[in-house]
């Protein structure tokens, strides 16, 4: 089935696969091998000089976790996927890809502790620096563009601030300086997002999150070109070797047949408890992309289709009181992570960004009362109930 013929809901489910080619297999069999056989020595050395076409070492390409990437590919209409062990093996990959000794990124405002933590190894180890920009305009852009800028890194929405970067305005500017964009697409997914259509040229995924979404598998995908991840996946990814497993690339597979459904579930859910959220006397501040006092609603009417499950709030009072309020939750899972059917809820400034230095952060947006909620797939009346048992008890 071409990918191409179907829309996205049937694309998760069918995409890339016909069972006629497995036996009549209606799932995707799991190739759970770490190496192949060849035929002859005379093909082992056609596959090695990459004459011909076929699988080698599950290193170097599995038929289950090439399913996933061209499913992931298909959804986000890219050229090609490719599948790693977690998120971070997938942004570590793209940036060293991108990036050699003394080169420059120019990032969103905001970013996960992980992606801070690599960039601050890299300008360590390598030199290669990085700024952060609020992107708000294309003047603003164009001031902290370098000679030496290899890439724009950018999250939208940024975890946690939940603050959009208008990607249109982005790409304008980069291609005018023929500098690659890449886009943290995890707190959307293809389903609410897809950062090349709007002409971004790399989009990353923890699909851990909302692809996996059951919170029992680490992996990461990304979506560009073809020529750009032939050269990652014979480079970096070989290389490092931050490669998926056959077993997990099937999970992976699993939860994506259902993303559509769980994301609608998701955004109903958060858009109620928003709502409620906002009404609260304890809650100083609510940021959600979906709705209109949002500073950036107009991004969001742009280029996504829902808000998605993620809600940050502040809470009036200092630390003490926001680790009051999460330690009296009591069916909300107190935990790092977000995308699963239970909803999670963190504090951002001692947990995920915790590794950021306290100025830095608070230039980002991340306070000590700000708290990060995954909405999760229970019923919105039964997690409301625990957030407003908790908060007023504060």
């Amino acid at each position: 089935m071409k990918s191409t013929d179907k829309q996205l809901e049937t694309k998760v489910i069918h995409g890339g696969y016909d069972s006629k080619d497995m036996l009549g297999s209606l799932t995707a069999p799991l190739f759970q091998t770490s190496t192949f056989t060849f035929d002859t020595a005379e093909q082992g050395e056609r596959r090695f000089a990459g004459d011909e076409e076929g699988f080698i070492y599950s290193r170097i390409a599995n038929p289950t976790v090439q399913l996933l990437e061209e499913r992931i590919a298909a959804l986000e209409n890219g050229e090609r996927g490719l599948a790693f062990a977690s998120g971070m093996a997938a942004v570590s990959s793209v940036l060293i890809a991108l990036t050699k000794a003394n080169d420059h990124i120019l990032c969103s405002s905001g970013l996960y502790g992980c992606t801070y933590g690599l960039l601050s190894m890299l300008k360590e180890k390598y030199n290669i620096q990085h700024d952060f920009s609020q992107m708000e305009n294309e003047l603003a852009i164009k001031a902290q563009i370098k000679p030496e800028t290899s890439c724009i890194y950018i999250e939208t929405p940024i975890n946690p601030t939940m603050k959009l970067i208008n990607l249109r305005t982005v790409v304008k500017v980069a291609k005018a300086y023929n500098i690659p964009v890449v886009v943290d697409n995890t707190f959307c997914s293809p389903y609410i997002q897809r950062p090349l259509e709007l002409g971004c040229d790399v989009v990353i995924h923890s699909a851990t999150k909302y692809i996996g979404g059951h919170g029992d598998v680490i992996g990461g995908l990304v979506v560009g070109s073809k020529e750009f991840l032939d050269s990652v996946a014979m480079s970096t990814q070989k290389d490092i070797g931050g490669v998926l497993s056959p077993f997990d690339a099937w999970l992976l597979l699993r939860g994506l047949k259902t993303l559509p459904i769980r994301l609608d579930r998701h955004a109903d859910n958060a858009e109620r408890i928003v709502d409620q959220l906002r009404r609260h006397p304890k809650v100083v501040s609510v940021y959600y992309p979906n709705h209109f006092d949002h500073p950036d609603y107009s991004i969001y009417q742009q280029q996504m289709e829902r808000g998605g499950g993620v809600i940050s709030f502040e809470i009036d009072g200092d630390k003490q009181d926001v680790q009051r309020f999460l330690n009296e939750l009591s069916f909300i899972k107190l935990a790092v992570s977000l995308g699963d059917a239970e909803s999670l809820i963190q504090h951002p400034a001692t947990m995920t960004h915790a590794v950021i230095p306290v100025e830095e952060r608070l230039k980002m947006g991340i306070t000590d009362q700000l708290v990060r909620l995954s909405v999760g797939l229970e019923s919105w009346i039964d997690i409301w109930d625990d957030l407003q048992k908790a908060l007023d008890n504060l």
